[in-house]
């Protein structure tokens, strides 16, 4: 293997976060999560840079994945890809490659070229690293938007489909997460004060507010504005989440509130769940083959893997010798610390 990099940082620019993590002599000894509203246009990224930690504008080698390019601000992807990929050589200092996946690590003035390996595509860095340590698994990140159930056989990936259009096909991609995604998009109608009601088809509550509730929700991981654009106390995610059944929040108990809470999230568990069971039932992955958790929603990965009657083992542990101290957000910027560990260890040729 060959000597890693002595100083390296990893970059994953999303279209609401921007997730950066230093890496120095083949260790992660920082990681950072800074929101990035790109849908305003690509100067939104030099706000998220100037507000990450002073290590993140210092001199460095940089490996930098996305899933940026699908904001709505781009014509496309390729647009998306090259602008993205523009950014990231003039703003970042030191010598900077971007992650193609099954094409490697390229300059940025290549990216645009490749732009149908460079989109999108974080969720195979993560797998690739992740399969250097659990050479048969199921890799499952749960993001604040989205989750990634990628199939790790022989130790690589070995997704069915690449892009996300084929991954939302494959189940793959599974278009849920637990901050951003609005409680109306996992059920048509939910139990409330012993009757069944329809919902509301508005998007007044999110999953942050149902996690907020139920206090399960990470710390830090909801940096976006709520659904009314208020505050993000219990009380507040309750109003909220009365808005769906056509409430208001006194005409129920924080009881009442929390079973309606933990209706959508065992609603958001079954999505998750059915897409896992289908990928695991592939005749290439051994019935043992665990669960390989990681993301700002880890917290599900035990209670998903007891539903499948398989292994649940976190990210962060796999990597814990290649972590300095406490592994504050290393789960939630997963593609980050990935392409700059696999970054770490190239030549840069």
């Amino acid at each position: 293997m060959p000597m890693p990099v002595a100083k390296q940082i990893g970059w994953d620019l999303g279209g609401v976060h921007v997730k950066a993590a230093l890496v120095e002599a083949g260790r992660v000894v920082a990681a950072s999560q800074v929101p990035c509203p790109l849908w305003q246009g690509v100067a939104a990224l030099d706000g998220s840079l100037a507000a990450l930690p002073d290590w993140a504008r210092g001199e460095a080698r940089h490996a930098v994945t996305m899933t940026g390019e699908l904001t709505d601000c781009f014509a496309d992807r390729r647009e998306g890809v090259a602008a993205l990929s523009n950014w990231a050589g003039k703003h970042l200092s030191g010598r900077v490659r971007i992650y193609a996946g099954r094409s490697g690590l390229v300059a940025p003035e290549a990216a645009a070229d490749l732009f149908a390996d460079v989109a999108s595509a974080n969720w195979h860095a993560t797998a690739a690293l992740a399969g250097r340590h659990a050479p048969d698994a199921l890799l499952v990140d749960i993001g604040s938007t989205t989750a990634d159930l990628i199939p790790i056989v022989g130790g690589r990936p070995a997704a069915a489909g690449y892009s996300d259009a084929e991954r939302l096909e494959t189940g793959e991609l599974v278009y849920t997460g637990i901050v951003r995604t609005p409680v109306i998009a996992l059920a048509h109608d939910a139990p409330f004060k012993g009757r069944r009601t329809r919902l509301m088809t508005e998007t007044f509550a999110h999953m942050a507010d149902v996690y907020r509730i139920l206090g399960l929700l990470p710390e830090g991981a909801d940096q976006q504005a709520s659904g009314d654009r208020k505050g993000k106390s219990i009380p507040e995610s309750e109003t909220r989440l009365a808005r769906i059944v056509g409430r208001d929040r006194g005409e129920g108990t924080p009881e009442a509130w929390a079973l309606l809470a933990a209706h959508f999230a065992e609603a958001q568990l079954r999505l998750l769940h059915d897409a896992a069971a289908t990928l695991l039932s592939r005749p290439d992955l051994p019935t043992d083959a665990p669960l390989i958790v990681c993301g700002a929603g880890a917290f599900l990965g035990p209670r998903l893997a007891e539903r499948l009657g398989r292994p649940a083992r976190l990210l962060v542990d796999l990597l814990r010798e290649r972590v300095a101290g406490e592994p504050d957000w290393i789960s939630t910027c997963g593609p980050a610390v990935a392409v700059g560990l696999i970054a770490s260890e190239d030549t840069f040729a």
